[in-house]
C-alpha cells in the first residue's frame, strides 16, 4: 500500500501533468481543420522532435510495466528475449522500411496505413481489408489501459474500476480534439520524462551490484537457479533459443509494421529530416527497452512474488516495486513520483498514437468509402472521428476491465495475439511495396491471407491437434498449455507467408513487367 505522502503527491503530479497535457492539446487543436490535419498533423515539428515521439509511441507501457513483470517471473532468457533480440529486429527494420516508407506515402498523400497499401497496390478492397484488421490494435490499447490503471491504483490506494474508467475518459476525451498536432507536442514531453525515468529504473537496484555482476546473479539464483540461466523451459514463453532469440528477432523486425509507428515519418516536411530523425528515436528506443531489466531488480525485492500478504500477479510486479523502493524519506517519495509520472508518460505517449491512428483509419479507411456519400464535408468526417473515439473508449474499458479480473498470466498475452496478427499480416505487403517495383496485388494479398491464417491456426488450430494426440516435433511444446507464446504463431506466419508472397510474385512478375512496359 503506498504512503499517505506518495498518495498526496501523486494526485499533485497528475493534476498538474494533466493541465500541461490539455494546454498542449487545445494548442493543438487549433490547427484541425480536416480529417488530413488530424491524421498526419499541420504543424511543422523538428526532427528531434518527430524522433522523441517515435521512442514514445515505439516503447510504451508493454515496456517500462508489462514485459518487465514478465521478465520478474521467469529471469534473465526473459531479459536476453525482450531487452535485447526484439530491439535488435526492431531498429533494424525502422532502419531499413523508414525512407522508403516515407517517401512512397508523401508522393501518395496517403494518411493511414492502410491507405498506403491500397494506393501502392491500387485496390481499394486491400485498403479495406488493412482497415478491418486494424481493429486488431484494441488489444494493445487494452494493454495500455491496464497497465496505467495498475500504476495509478497502486500510486493512489483506489480501487482499480474507478481508475480504469477515469483514464479512459480523460485520455480517449482530449484525443477527439488534438490529434497528430497534439500528439507530437505531447509525446516529446512524455518521451524526455521517460527518459530520465529509464535511467532511475536502470539504476535502482544498483545496491545489488555490490558484489559484481557474479554476486547479482547469485541472488537471483539463490531464489530460483531458473532465473539466471539463458533458457527457462518451464516457462510459456522463454523456453529454448528458437523461441527467446529467432521468434523474438522476427516479431521485432516485423513490429514496425504498425500504423501509429511507420506512419510517424509522415510528420516529417523535409526529406533532409529523416537521418535526425531516426537517430534520435533509435538512440533513446534503445535506452527505453533497457528498462525491462528493471523486472530483475523486481524479483530481488519480491523473491517469493508477494506483496503486503498477497500474490503479486504479473501486470502489478512493477507498479507494486515502485511502491515499495521510493517510499520514506522525503526525496525518495520525489524521485518515486518522477518514476509513477515517467509509467504514465510512457503509457500515454504509445495510447495517444494507437487512438490517433486507429481512429483515422476507421474513419477514412472503413467509414468514408462505406458510407461516404453521407459525409461529403471536413466537419462531418471529423464529427465521424469523435464518434469513433467514444465507440473505441467504451470497448477499451470493457475488455480492460476483463483483463483486469480474469487475466491469463499478463494481459500482455492478449495484446501480442491481436498486434501480432496484425503486422503479421501488414509485413509483407509494406515490404514488397518498398523493395520491387512491378508487383501483383496478388502475391502481399496471399501474403496478407497466408499470415492470418498461420498465425491464428497455429495459436488456436494446432494446439487442438495437439490435445487430440498429434504431433509436431520439435514444435509441439509451443502448442501445450494454457498459455501459448504469440511469437511462435506471429513469426511462422511472418515466414510461411513471405515464402508464399514470393512464390506468387515469382510467377506473376512476368505478366506485371509486360503490362508495364
Amino acid at each position: 500500500m503506498a504512503g499517505s505522502g506518495l498518495v498526496t503527491g501523486t494526485w499533485i503530479l497528475i493534476t498538474l501533468y494533466a493541465g500541461v497535457i490539455l494546454f498542449f492539446v487545445v494548442r493543438g487543436a487549433r490547427g484541425i481543420k480536416s480529417i488530413s490535419d488530424y491524421a498526419v498533423g499541420s504543424v511543422i515539428f523538428s526532427p528531434a522532435a518527430v524522433g522523441l515521439s517515435l521512442a514514445a509511441s515505439m516503447t510504451s507501457a508493454a515496456t517500462f510495466v508489462i514485459n518487465p513483470g514478465l521478465i520478474a517471473n521467469f529471469g534473465w532468457s526473459g531479459f536476453i528475449s525482450f531487452g535485447i533480440f526484439f530491439p535488435l529486429g526492431a531498429v533494424i527494420s525502422l532502419f531499413i522500411l523508414t525512407k522508403s516508407f516515407r517517401k512512397y506515402g508523401q508522393t501518395t498523400k496517403a494518411l493511414t496505413l492502410a491507405q498506403w497499401i491500397g494506393s501502392r497496390y491500387n485496390s481499394k478492397g486491400y485498403s479495406l481489408l488493412m482497415a478491418f484488421l486494424s481493429l486488431l490494435l484494441i488489444t494493445f490499447i487494452v494493454l495500455i489501459v491496464v497497465a496505467l490503471t495498475k500504476v495509478l491504483s497502486k500510486a493512489l490506494d483506489i480501487q482499480e474500476i474507478y481508475v480504469l474508467v477515469t483514464i479512459v475518459v480523460f485520455i480517449f476525451g482530449y484525443m477527439m480534439f488534438g490529434g497528430a498536432n497534439s500528439m507530437v507536442y505531447t509525446n516529446t514531453i512524455q518521451a524526455l520524462i521517460m527518459v530520465v525515468v529509464a535511467v532511475i529504473l536502470l539504476t535502482s537496484g544498483f545496491e545489488h551490484f555490490a558484489n559484481g555482476i557474479s554476486g547479482f546473479f547469485d541472488k537471483l539464483a539463490a531464489i530460483n537457479p531458473a532465473l539466471t540461466e539463458s533458457t527457462n523451459p518451464a516457462s510459456p514463453l522463454f523456453r529454448d533459443y528458437f523461441e527467446i532469440i529467432v521468434a523474438q528477432f522476427i516479431v521485432g523486425f516485423a513490429v514496425v509494421c504498425q500504423p501509429h509507428i511507420i506512419t510517424k515519418s509522415l510528420l516529417l516536411k523535409e526529406e533532409k529530416d529523416v537521418n535526425r530523425y531516426l537517430l534520435v528515436g533509435i538512440i533513446v528506443e534503445i535506452l527505453f527497452f533497457l528498462v525491462v531489466f528493471a523486472g530483475l531488480y523486481a524479483r530481488l525485492t519480491f523473491p517469493d512474488l508477494m506483496a503486503g500478504g498477497e500474490a503479486l500477479k504479473s501486470d502489478g510486479i512493477i507498479p507494486a516495486y515502485v511502491v515499495e523502493v521510493f517510499q520514506g524519506d522525503g526525496f525518495s517519495v520525489a524521485v518515486g513520483l518522477i518514476v509513477i509520472l515517467g509509467l504514465i508518460a510512457a503509457g500515454m505517449s504509445t495510447l495517444e498514437g494507437l487512438i490517433q491512428s486507429l481512429s483515422s483509419t476507421i474513419t477514412t479507411d472503413i467509414i468514408k468509402p462505406l458510407f461516404g456519400k453521407n459525409f461529403k464535408t471536413d466537419a462531418s468526417m471529423i464529427a465521424v472521428n469523435k464518434v469513433t473515439i467514444i465507440v473505441l473508449a467504451v470497448v477499451s474499458i470493457f475488455i480492460s476491465y476483463d483483463q483486469i479480473v480474469n487475466p491469463k498470466l499478463s494481459v500482455a498475452i492478449l495484446a501480442q495475439n491481436g498486434v501480432y496478427a496484425y503486422f503479421t499480416a501488414a509485413f509483407i505487403p509494406i515490404l514488397f511495396g518498398i523493395f520491387i517495383k512491378d508487383v501483383d496485388v496478388k502475391a502481399p494479398l496471399a501474403a496478407t491471407i497466408t499470415a492470418l491464417v498461420v498465425h491464428f491456426g497455429v495459436y488456436y488450430f494446432l494446439p487442438v491437434l495437439v490435445e487430440n494426440g498429434m504431433s509436431f516435433g520439435f514444435y509441439t511444446k509451443y502448442l501445450q498449455g494454457v498459455v501459448r507464446n504469440p511469437a511462435i504463431a506471429s513469426s511462422t506466419g511472418i515466414v510461411i507467408s513471405t515464402i508464399v508472397g514470393l512464390s506468387v510474385h515469382y510467377f506473376t512478375k512476368d505478366k506485371m513487367k509486360n503490362e508495364s512496359v
